[in-house]
């Protein structure tokens, strides 16, 4: 039987998920009551009787608002997805596939076009760069700054590097969910565009934390999820700027005007357009307000004998997400600490929540350079808007007599 979680039980993992926010389900509760209460808004919003229009209603009011929450020039510009696994997905294989077929139709030469992201990207980047790899695409992983930075001058003598015309696309993130660093997304989607190269960024971490602006920033694709802003899970979105070339990775009745097929989660991304609004209408005054948190905590956990700091930023620094603290403990294993500061009532994490299961070593920390023993007492503390600074004292205390 699952254990019950304590009401006192302090949750540090808001980089895993974030709790649901009470708007969110405020604007699913009308599609989950019971008998025909809810017909209206549970019916399939593809079909043209009247049920069908009023989910239809709700799902386009949905996209204009989450349109504008990530800055998007038009509602159509924004395609929901499962979350941002497939959007990620979706996002590579559908814009470099998308190019090499219209290269080849233009009969250009038939050497190996390039993809270029970078080591501190998500499995859920990486593994799909690896797969097209393996369908003939060149693959250029570009190594951060020790810091955790993408420099501008790094990518840009990459793609020097490639014949003119030889990238499909490039994929880099906005911000790391291990080590909170932020990269400066528009210079690095200026010198894409000047290579010739198609630009895309998961953006998963970013938003409702950062200001994060589509259409300003210049960017052709970005991946998002809604559970990580406080939404529900299995509902995420992809911003595919108009007249990008892409092929759809989902095909069937032709939902999402053929970008991606299947019916639409109408429930979910009512939640997620509530969620997003709730995030970004006090996202600079609770965003100053984690940053002093990280600050501290950074401060006070690198006191303790045998901890210290993945990486640290600059106090007040706005270069690095405002909720995130990963620090190294000499001498254990990040497993062994989780389990017990869970029994002593905080929940954190040793890094990425989607490969939790793994023994080995971040892959973001070894691309920093980190060693891998070193690497493996990793521990992640991610906070959000519920979490007080007596939560944050409470834990330090916990770790120190954990380790003591």
């Amino acid at each position: 039987m699952n254990e019950p979680v304590s009401s006192d039980y302090i949750y540090l993992d808001w980089a895993a998920t974030a709790p649901l926010r009470p708007e969110a389900l405020d604007a699913m509760m009308p599609f989950l009551g019971p008998g025909r209460q809810n017909i209206p808004f549970g019916m399939n919003p593809n079909s043209l009787h009247t049920p069908g229009r009023t989910a239809f209603a709700v799902l386009e009011d949905a996209r204009r608002h989450i349109a504008r929450c990530i800055g998007a020039r038009r509602p159509s510009e924004v395609v929901f997805a499962s979350g941002a696994t497939e959007a990620n997905n979706a996002a590579l294989f559908g814009m470099a596939r998308a190019v090499a077929c219209e290269r080849k139709a233009q009969g250009k030469a038939a050497q190996p076009l390039s993809v270029v992201t970078s080591a501190l990207e998500h499995d859920a980047v990486l593994h799909p760069a690896e797969q097209l790899r393996r369908e003939g695409f060149d693959l250029v992983k570009l190594a951060p700054t020790r810091a955790g930075f993408i420099e501008p001058s790094a990518l840009d003598a990459a793609l020097g590097e490639i014949e003119p015309g030889g990238v499909a696309l490039v994929s880099i993130q906005a911000a790391n969910s291990e080590i909170g660093s932020m990269q400066h997304v528009a210079e690095l989607a200026r010198i894409a565009h000047a290579h010739g190269a198609l630009f895309h960024v998961d953006a998963t971490q970013a938003l409702g934390k950062v200001e994060f602006l589509c259409e300003p920033l210049g960017i052709d694709a970005a991946s998002f999820s809604a559970h990580k802003v406080g939404g529900p899970k299995g509902v995420g979105a992809l911003y595919l700027r108009a007249r990008t070339p892409f092929q759809p990775l989902l095909l069937g009745g032709g939902q999402e005007s053929g970008l991606r097929s299947t019916t639409q989660n109408v429930c979910g991304i009512a939640g997620f357009a509530a969620a997003c609004q709730a995030a970004l209408a006090n996202m600079e005054e609770e965003s100053a307000r984690q940053r002093t948190m990280r600050d501290w905590l950074y401060r006070e956990l690198t006191k303790i004998d045998g901890v210290q700091a993945a990486v640290l930023p600059p106090e007040g620094s706005t270069d690095y997400l405002p909720n995130i603290v990963t620090v190294l403990v000499s001498g254990w294993e990040s497993e062994t600490l989780i389990l017990r500061l869970d029994a002593l009532g905080f929940g954190v994490s040793g890094g990425s929540a989607c490969s939790s299961q793994s023994l080995d070593a971040s892959h973001v920390l070894r691309s920093l350079g980190i060693d891998a023993d070193l690497a493996l007492g990793e521990l992640r503390i991610s906070f959000g808007s519920l979490t007080s600074e007596d939560d944050l004292r409470k834990f330090v205390r916990a770790l120190t007599d954990c380790i003591a």
